[in-house]
């Protein structure tokens, strides 16, 4: 593992996907920065994707990221929003791997139990922890960002460990890995 790298978390979300870098250097970790990417004023859900694309990838080339690491979706009842949530998550991941970063994948209640010590802690309960581990002054709006930030921080923690199954290093490697997933 590199002494110095950068973790770009990503809680995904049609609507609002947040984001937040962390710098790893000698094992301590600092913010770069983290934010929301709203697409609530756009009119299709097509749109929206083609947005959450353009501007992760923008993130992507401004912070040059070394990881990505994204919340994984949970199972709800209602099966468009799975579905909806699916799609921004999946164009998520497709902006990573079009510069061939890898990704890793962490289940909602892993990431709240790095920050917080419980899996079932809410936005505000992570956002609070994050807010004292780091000195942040201010919160963002949206605490979506808040959310991304704990996502690189859960990778961050992990990463020490044995390597996850779900790690992409690329389109190759993701079809490698997903061979019902592509249709020929």
């Amino acid at each position: 593992m590199k002494d110095s790298r950068i973790i770009l978390g990503i809680d995904p979300g049609t609507n609002v996907m947040g984001y937040g870098l962390l710098k790893v250097e000698n094992k301590k970790t600092t913010v770069i920065t983290m934010g929301a990417i709203t697409t609530v004023k756009l009119s299709t859900h097509y749109d929206k994707l083609k947005y959450i694309f353009t501007r992760v990838l923008a993130v992507v080339d401004e912070y040059k990221p070394d990881e990505v690491a994204l919340e994984a979706p949970f199972f709800g009842k209602n099966v468009q929003s799975m579905l909806k949530l699916g799609r921004a998550q999946g164009v998520a991941m497709a902006a990573a791997l079009y510069r061939d970063l890898p990704i890793f994948e962490y289940a909602p209640l892993k990431v709240k139990q790095a920050i917080t010590g419980m899996g079932r802690a809410s936005k505000e309960q992570v956002a609070y922890f994050l807010q004292k581990m780091y000195g942040l002054t201010d919160l963002p709006k949206d605490l979506d960002a808040t959310d991304a930030l704990a996502v690189a921080f859960c990778h961050y923690l992990q990463s020490g460990k044995i390597k996850q199954e779900k790690a992409y290093s690329g389109w190759g490697d993701f079809i490698k890995k997903n061979p019902g997933r592509i249709k020929k």
